[in-house]
C-alpha cells in the first residue's frame, strides 16, 4: 500500500502522556522465525478471491505452516495450522475449527511460542488455525475512503476460511480466541458476520472502541507500529460511521446467539507469574484502561440482555502469564461450542 497524505481536519482527541504510554503496551511480544522444515506440495484449491496456498512446510507431526498468496493483502503471508490425529489428505471427514488470533506487534507464531496450544488441541478432533495478522487491526482498511489493500478481515474470514475448508477438511463450525488486538478482532468479526463463529473469547481486548480515551490509545498504538493510523478505520469522530462499523460495543446486538467470553485485569498490579515491575509500567497501566473498557462492554450486554461469561479480575499485567491462565480456563468452552470429539 502506498502512503497517502490526508487533509486532517480537527479532531476531538488529544494524546496525553498516559495514553501514549498505555498505547505502547498494547502488544504481545515479538515473533520468532519459523523452524526450517520439509516442504510439501501445495494444495490446488483456491479461494474465491484467487488466494492460493503456494507452499507448505511440515513443522512437526500434525503441524504445518502455509504460505498464502493473498490478493486481499497484495502479498504472501504465513499461517500455522494444527491438524488432528488421524487427519488424512483427501478424506471426506470434516473437522470443527478454532481460530487463534494474535496481538499487535506479533505474528502467526505467537500462540505456538507462548502457550501449549499444540497440547490443548491434540486432545481433540479439531483443527486449529493461527493466521498472520501483522498490525492490521483486524479490518479491511478504509484508506481515506479508497479501500484497497490491506484487507485483513477479507483475508481471515474469506480467504483463510475457504482455503482451510477446501483443502484441509475444515467444517464451517468455528470458534475464535484472541489476545489483545486479537481479542478485539474475534469479537469484531463475530459481530460483523453473525453466525460465523459459535463462540468467541477475548483476552484483554478492546471491546468498546469509542469509549473516551480509547480512540487516542488505538491511534497512538498504530502510529507506533509504523503505520498511518488514519488509514485503518479513518479519523476518530470525523469518520465515526467507520469506527462504529468495527466496534463490538456498537454492534453488540449482532452478537446475540454467539457464545461470548471476555476477561481483563483492573488494578494495575502484577498478577501470578507477572514480572516484578514498577507501578508505572506500561503493561500495568494499559490493563487498567482495558479492564475499564471491558466493564463498559459488560454493561452494554447487560442492557441488551445478551448472555456472556466475563472474568474481570483484579491483578494482572497486559502479558502472556495472564492470557495463558485465561486461555486455559476458557479452552473447554471453545471445544464444547464447536462439538469437537476427544482424540
Amino acid at each position: 500500500m502506498s502512503p497517502s497524505t490526508p487533509v486532517r481536519p480537527p479532531v476531538r482527541w488529544r494524546r496525553s502522556l498516559a495514553a501514549s504510554a498505555i498505547g505502547v503496551a498494547l502488544v504481545s511480544g515479538a515473533g520468532v522465525a519459523a523452524v526450517p522444515a520439509q516442504a510439501a506440495a501445495a494444495p490446488a484449491k483456491a479461494a474465491d478471491t484467487g488466494a492460493r496456498i503456494t507452499s507448505v512446510q511440515q513443522i512437526a507431526a500434525g503441524q504445518i505452516d502455509l504460505t498464502i498468496n493473498s490478493p486481499s493483502l497484495g502479498k504472501s503471508v504465513k499461517t500455522r495450522v494444527l491438524l488432528p490425529t488421524g487427519w488424512r489428505e483427501g478424506s471426506t471427514t470434516k473437522y470443527p475449527v478454532i481460530y487463534a488470533f494474535h496481538g499487535g506487534q506479533d505474528g502467526y507464531l505467537s500462540w505456538s511460542r507462548s502457550t501449549d496450544i499444540e497440547g490443548w488441541a491434540r486432545k481433540y478432533q479439531v483443527i486449529v488455525v493461527m493466521p498472520e495478522a501483522e498490525n492490521g487491526s483486524y479490518a479491511d482498511w478504509r484508506n481515506y475512503g479508497k479501500g484497497g489493500t490491506p484487507k485483513w478481515e477479507t483475508f481471515h474470514t474469506k480467504e483463510v476460511f475457504q482455503l482451510i475448508e477446501r483443502n484441509y477438511g475444515a467444517s464451517t463450525v468455528r470458534a475464535a480466541i484472541g489476545n489483545s488486538s486479537g481479542g478485539h478482532g474475534a469479537f469484531s468479526y463475530a459481530a460483523r458476520q453473525p453466525g460465523s463463529f459459535k463462540y468467541v473469547a477475548s483476552l484483554s481486548g478492546i471491546l468498546s472502541m469509542r469509549q473516551p480515551g480509547i480512540p487516542a490509545l488505538l491511534m497512538f498504538t498504530n502510529m507506533g507500529n509504523g503505520q498511518d493510523p488514519y488509514a485503518i478505520w479513518g479519523i476518530p469522530w470525523w469518520d465515526d460511521a467507520s469506527w462504529q462499523a468495527h466496534d463490538p460495543y456498537t454492534l453488540a446486538d449482532k452478537l446475540r446467539g454467539t457464545g461470548l467470553f471476555f476477561s481483563a485485569g483492573t488494578t494495575g498490579r502484577p498478577g501470578p507469574g507477572d514480572p516484578d515491575v514498577a507501578p508505572w509500567d506500561i503493561g500495568l497501566l494499559s490493563e487498567i484502561a482495558i479492564g475499564s473498557n471491558n466493564e463498559d462492554f459488560r454493561k452494554r450486554l447487560d442492557t441488551l440482555k445478551i448472555p456472556y461469561t466475563a472474568h474481570i479480575y483484579d491483578d494482572g499485567r497486559h502479558n502472556w502469564p495472564a492470557w495463558i491462565r485465561e486461555a486455559t480456563a476458557v479452552w473447554p468452552n471453545l471445544i464444547k461450542a464447536v462439538g469437537a470429539k476427544p482424540a
